[in-house]
């Protein structure tokens, strides 16, 4: 049975999240349906990890497998794409692979991009795309904080109660702050992540940002590993699945 591994673009706005649920429209949902039209067959897919509500990609990755081998990949590409569009998702590439591959248990490492729009005026443009925030953030504390967090630590202040991973433990790899004019970029990278914890890192970088926290206190909610002192979780609209590379 052939395998393939597909990258995909999506705006997460209209959605209740990548994983399929009983109620809801679904991004790997929706992507299965149509994909299981092109090939004549029940299709499933199998994504790198599960994107909340709201939450964007740039590339996620995923992987199906189908009884016969797709022929013409580019024509495949070009078909699934037009009943995908307009729903805001593309695939943006497809590759054979070997059946040992797995989208989420071969990933080596996932990389995502958190956005803010530090400015008095609303988003038009991007609306969706990212969080408005009007008062004006301190970058150095931003900075400072980012720092504290990387390394193999145990992250249940930031975990979701909801999470099921069988240990609080990670490591990130990269947690970086940088500004160009109004826009606010932070990316984080590591192997794995725990239920909401990108987001709810992010709602407390930003309190130190506010100067609502100083790193002192910042570090006593890191270390105290209780989720009810850890700052509300940053918007899904400012999350984006950047990329997974294996």
């Amino acid at each position: 049975m052939p395998r393939y591994q597909i990258l995909i673009e999506y705006a997460g706005t209209n959605f209740i999240g990548w994983q399929v649920q009983k109620k809801g429209r679904s991004i790997q949902g929706l992507i299965q349906k149509k994909l299981s039209k092109i090939l004549k067959e029940k299709i499933k897919i199998t994504g790198s990890g599960r994107t909340d509500s709201g939450v964007h990609a740039i590339e996620q990755s995923a992987h199906f497998n189908c009884e016969e081998e797709i022929k013409d990949l580019k024509k495949f590409i070009k078909s699934a794409n037009y009943f995908l569009n307009k729903d805001l998702i593309s695939i943006l590439k497809i590759k054979k692979r070997k059946p040992t591959f797995h989208a989420r248990y071969s990933a080596k490492m996932r990389f995502y991009l958190y956005v803010i729009y530090n400015r008095e005026s609303p988003i038009s443009l991007n609306k969706d795309r990212g969080w408005h925030i009007k008062k004006k953030l301190n970058l150095n504390l931003m900075k400072r904080g980012a720092k504290k967090l990387i390394g193999t630590f145990n992250y249940s202040t930031f975990r979701s109660s909801s999470c099921s991973a069988k240990s609080p433990v990670r490591t990130i790899k990269n947690f970086s702050v940088s500004k160009h004019k109004n826009t606010i970029k932070i990316r984080i990278k590591s192997k794995s992540f725990l239920q909401q914890q990108v987001r709810s890192m992010v709602g407390c970088i930003k309190y130190l940002g506010e100067e609502k926290w100083n790193i002192k206190y910042f570090e006593k909610v890191f270390k105290s590993k209780k989720k009810s002192l850890c700052a509300p979780p940053a918007p899904a609209c400012g999350l984006f699945l950047e990329k997974i590379s294996y």
